[in-house]
């Protein structure tokens, strides 16, 4: 039976280390999210209320813990257990006993999480979600600390790094003429949906470097994929590469915690003796009380594995595909999904401004912009540092102009605004009216660029912007907002 050997990995085990608790704290990082913007985003009071999408929802067959129940407590309850579940699983506690202790622990994560994706509708649209329920699926097979990594589960980890990066490298050949041309990054720091702290000093950088960078993405996107699966130490600088690749992409954006999780994911490619070459501290000797990996458990990751190789056959095919999908799932379970982003750059930051006033006659007034966290307003305001936590709202608000304005959940944040509800305020930076109800709203578009050097010498301002159009003329409860006709 020595042939069995094969399948424990123990060089691995730093790979494992990391794996586990980095996708636990994103999964932390996940429930935080939605314990503190969901019920006012989609509970029984939301923008778009979930028991109300669910008089529809048997047609979907998602599975959910709120298929037949929901209220903001229960949802609170399941964000509250998966906080206490990540917590503990960061701090290593369910690794010390058996390995069918942290599986249990993940696939709990992976169960709760996905019931709030599966009713997140518009706000929970986005690739990193069903990124972070397959990784933990995945690493969930990983096992404890009394058995060997198992290979093949730390290979189709791999793989989902390969899917990841590869996916998106091929959406941006296949996409716009920015990505071939070497000109993408001469917008994408300013135009991104949510710029970091850095982004300004990203975009200001000589054109020559902005066209490295687009070479240096097709080359950490579309070649070093690939070497994740070559031999020791090749794997291990492939998975340094994507690392410090997307370390950059952390630096100059925000992107909640898909960089994060792509960063953690590399790590299934790097071995225990480069690890301890490149840092000293990471021991060598991790294994000296570690049991023979038991058949029960070799054969359950097994059946793991085959099940998300058998999946993988529609991934596979759609990297190849003249009509690839982004960021596209083929089952309910959201496993071996495909992924990618920016198959096309934004040439102009167009943004959504929210005012309000307090006066009877809108045509005499006063108006007052309303704060975001995240998203530019404020033309002096440096832009924070918010990845991986995921504001929703800002996301949604940079999609308005890409896509239209009169969307459902837009007018319903509107009269949430005029109806001061406190819970939609908390999701802001500046309420400019303390609380109070204004008589009026509307909605104005601007366009946004960066500030030159020069211009903001003159003005400190960061950004500079230009009225463009009003698309939703002043509204008020006597008018009660609605879609435009």
């Amino acid at each position: 039976m020595d042939w069995l050997t094969w399948f424990d990995a123990p060089e691995y085990e730093f790979a494992r280390q990391v794996l586990q608790r980095g996708v636990a704290a994103l999964f932390f990082v996940a429930f935080l999210s939605s314990l503190n913007q969901f019920p006012a985003l989609l509970g029984e009071r939301g923008l778009l209320p979930v028991p109300e999408y669910l008089g529809a929802f048997n047609r979907l067959r998602r599975p959910t813990l709120f298929r037949w129940r929901y209220s903001d407590g229960l949802l609170r309850t399941v964000c509250a257990v998966g906080l206490v579940i990540s917590a503990l699983l960061v701090a290593g506690i369910p690794q010390l006993g058996p390995p069918w202790v942290p599986l249990i622990a993940f696939l709990a994560l992976w169960l709760l999480y996905m019931s709030i994706v599966n009713v997140g509708q518009t706000f929970y649209g986005f690739g990193w979600e069903m990124l972070l329920l397959e990784a933990g699926f995945t690493v969930a097979f990983l096992g404890s600390d009394q058995t060997d990594p198992p290979r093949t589960i730390l290979i189709l980890v791999a793989w989902l790094v390969f899917r990841l990066e590869f996916g998106a490298g091929m959406i941006k050949l296949r996409g716009g003429r920015e990505w071939r041309d070497l000109t993408a990054l001469y917008y994408h720091h300013e135009t991104q949906p949510m710029p970091g702290p850095l982004s300004r000093q990203a975009h200001l950088l000589p054109k020559p470097l902005h066209k490295m960078e687009v070479l240096g993405n097709h080359f950490a996107q579309l070649v070093v994929p690939f070497f994740l699966f070559a031999p020791q130490p090749v794997a291990s600088v492939a998975a340094g590469i994507i690392i410090v690749t997307q370390l950059w992409l952390v630096a100059s954006g925000n992107f909640a915690w898909l960089n994060w999780i792509a960063i953690v994911l590399a790590f299934a490619a790097v071995s225990d003796p480069v690890a301890h070459a490149v840092i000293p501290a990471i021991p060598l000797d991790w294994h000296s009380g570690t049991q023979e990996t038991p058949l029960w458990w070799l054969a359950i990751t097994l059946a793991a594995s085959l099940l998300l190789v058998v999946l993988s056959y529609w991934p596979l095919r759609n990297l190849f595909s003249s009509r690839q999908l982004m960021n596209a799932s083929f089952n309910r379970w959201q496993l071996v999904n495909t992924y990618g982003a920016f198959g096309s750059v934004t040439k102009q930051r167009i943004e959504i401004v929210v005012e309000g006033t307090l006066a009877e006659d809108p045509d005499e007034s006063d108006w007052r912009e309303y704060g975001f966290k995240g998203k530019p307003g404020d033309l002096r305001r440096i832009p924070r540092q918010w990845a991986p936590y995921h504001l929703r709202l800002d996301w949604l608000m940079w999609f308005l102009p890409l896509r239209t304005v009169h969307e459902e959940w837009f007018y319903a944040f509107l009269t949430k605004l005029l109806e001061a509800d406190r819970k939609t305020l908390r999701l802001l930076r500046h309420d400019p009216f303390d609380g109070g109800t204004p008589r009026w709203v509307r909605v104005r578009s601007y366009r946004y660029r960066f500030a030159t050097r020069q211009e903001f010498r003159e003005t400190g301002n960061r950004w500079v912007r230009t009225l463009l159009y009003e698309p939703i003329p002043p509204l008020s409860l006597r008018r009660s907002p609605g879609r435009r006709r």
